[in-house]
């Protein structure tokens, strides 16, 4: 196929990258921790950690979890949000061997155990803050081997304080017994009496499991080689270039607020970190806004990648300007589409535009992304990526023409290898031709420039005319009396579907009237929202995503009980 995105892509951006040049994720990293040894990699309250000291921490977690002898390929789990002892863990499991099974902390019991089950994990890194409940499930997997750890572990004297506000003051640690865990410095303690044996790691090995789905039914790991994490990471990194080569020299620093467990923020803050000898500041938790601008303010950013909903709340804190973004050259957004309205303001803020791209679990994730040299808003997911093709297909798999609406495909050695023991759903994804369906609807123009129009389940259907949430959710979301919002369809008699509107207010003077007045000025009649719904906030995931789903379930249940 003719690859029309090429003619537009920044100088010095490459048509192709070469993931062969490592021959495993390992590869990659160990040669990063010796160039940059002495550099600073991981910044956690207050508290500096060099590529040196996590190459070492590494290694002995690597022989401790060989010692506990798990077989080559072992699936091990890492539950916890961002804290240094999740670099040092997944350099760890994948050193020695094993395969890196990210869980999101939050998860119920029930999700817990269906992912446990589902991948096969025979030893799990968890914080004691969500122990309770791997206790409630543990004995019905094949969990072997429990290490908990603290938030404060690795803080030393700092640390002591900090766990015991965390248990004692706030709270957050609820009673739990895991009978044989050990704790996370036992383990290193140990590793570090042991010899770390090397592994003979190749490109089409699995290096990652990466739970999709599970907002939309039964949750599937995405089988991630070795090679689809390498080729991701230099994708990223040789599209980022343009940008990072920007303004005077400095160490590049990445605001981590974005969970590592999450596939965008594995690629966009380790890895691309990783290859420039930066620092990743972890941010455990960015809801908490005011913790993380005190924490990043002290730092001239050079990378913040997050989603929508994420600068859109730190634009509207108070705080918000004593962060030092004079060295700020990428903000890189993805997980969900980017407002105009939030677009416009972070620029205007900042002096560096939100860089949307576009990607899946299952692709590792990016597969597209706007030009890093991008000053004004776009409205697209930007171009392919270098060694990738997408294409715009129909039902049957044929290609569309450029500026026909049809699913959005992908073919690149960023694609996944299937899912884990999942021939039958590998298969509804796959097109004979080798690309993978994503389930999203887009378009792509004259540029190669691809825009999403929305996923195929969320699309509403009134009265024969298609209509796409996101288009009537950035309509919306430009108004300056709401700060966040998210549209679904619920059953209609007459129409069949009609448009429901949530609304977050930014102005408490807001009202209805008024929103109705504004969305017939920029909408046709079949897109307006038939009902309109104030809420204090709406459900997100840890990413900060709306959960559409979860709206839309609540809202045709209650029209259901209206009907009746």
């Amino acid at each position: 196929m003719e690859r029309i995105w090429l003619k537009h892509y920044p100088p010095g951006v490459p048509a192709e990258i070469d993931p062969s040049q490592y021959k495993s994720v390992v590869a990659l990293i160990e040669e990063c921790f010796t160039k940059y040894r002495d550099a600073s990699g991981y910044s956690f309250m207050g508290k500096e950690f060099t590529y040196g000291e996590v190459d070492e921490l590494s290694k002995a977690f690597a022989a401790y979890l060989q010692s506990k002898n798990l077989p080559r390929g072992a699936r091990v789990a890492i539950m916890m949000p961002n804290t240094p002892q999740y670099p040092v863990a997944m350099a760890g499991i994948l050193r020695a061997g094993y395969v890196v099974v990210n869980i999101n902390p939050l998860y119920t019991p029930r999700e817990l155990e269906h992912q446990l089950n589902d991948s096969g994990a025979e030893a799990i890194v968890i914080l004691e803050n969500f122990a309770h409940v791997l206790e409630q499930v543990v004995t019905r997997t094949s969990i072997k081997q429990v290490i908990v750890t603290s938030l404060g572990e690795m803080l030393r004297l700092k640390g002591k304080i900090v766990n015991f506000v965390v248990r004692h003051v706030k709270k957050l640690v609820p009673n739990y017994s895991l009978l044989g865990a050990v704790t996370f410095s036992q383990a290193i303690a140990e590793g570090k009496k042991r010899t770390l044996f090397p592994v003979d790691l190749h490109q089409e090995d699995v290096a990652y499991l990466q739970y999709t789905g599970g907002t939309t039914g039964i949750a599937k790991g995405a089988t991630l080689t070795h090679r689809n994490i390498v080729a991701n990471a230099l994708q990223c990194d040789a599209w980022l270039q343009p940008a990072l080569r920007k303004g005077p020299p400095g160490q590049f620093i990445c605001v981590t607020a974005l969970p590592l467990y999450h596939i965008f923020a594995l690629t966009a803050c380790f890895f691309l970190s990783l290859r420039n000898g930066g620092l990743c500041i972890l941010i455990p938790n960015p809801r908490d806004l005011k913790s993380l601008i005190r924490d990043v303010s002290k730092y001239k950013i050079s990378c913040f990648p997050a989603v929508n909903t994420l600068y859109n709340a730190l634009l509207h804190h108070p705080d918000f300007g004593k962060i030092d973004v004079s060295r700020l050259r990428a903000a890189n957004s993805g997980g969900m589409a980017v407002t105009r309205a939030v677009a416009e303001l972070w620029f205007k803020k900042t002096g560096t535009p939100i860089i949307e791209g576009y990607g899946l679990s299952e692709t590792s994730p990016v597969l597209t992304c706007n030009r890093a040299d991008n000053t004004e808003y776009t409205g697209t997911i930007g171009l392919p990526f270098p060694s990738t093709d997408i294409a715009i297909k129909d039902e049957a798999g044929n290609d569309l023409p450029l500026g026909q609406a049809g699913e959005i495909c992908a073919r690149g050695p960023q694609v996944m290898a299937g899912y884990w023991n999942r021939p039958d759903e590998t298969a509804k994804v796959m097109t004979k031709d080798g690309f993978f369906r994503t389930g999203d609807i887009g378009v792509m123009d004259e540029k190669g420039r691809v825009k999403i129009v929305d996923r195929k389940k969320d699309m509403i259907l009134v009265s024969g005319f298609n209509v796409y949430p996101n288009e009537v959710e950035d309509v919306v979301a430009h108004h300056p009396g709401v700060l966040e919002c998210a549209v679904v369809g619920v059953p209609d008699e007459h129409s069949g579907e009609v448009v429901k509107l949530f609304v977050v207010k930014k102005d408490p003077a807001l009202t209805e009237e008024a929103l109705r007045k504004y969305c017939a000025e920029q909408l046709a009649g079949y897109k307006r929202p038939k009902y309109i719904e104030f809420r204090t906030e709406l459900p997100k995931t840890n990413v900060g995503k709306i959960l559409r789903r979860a709206l839309r379930d609540e809202a045709r249940a209650e029209t259901g009980v209206r009907a009746a």
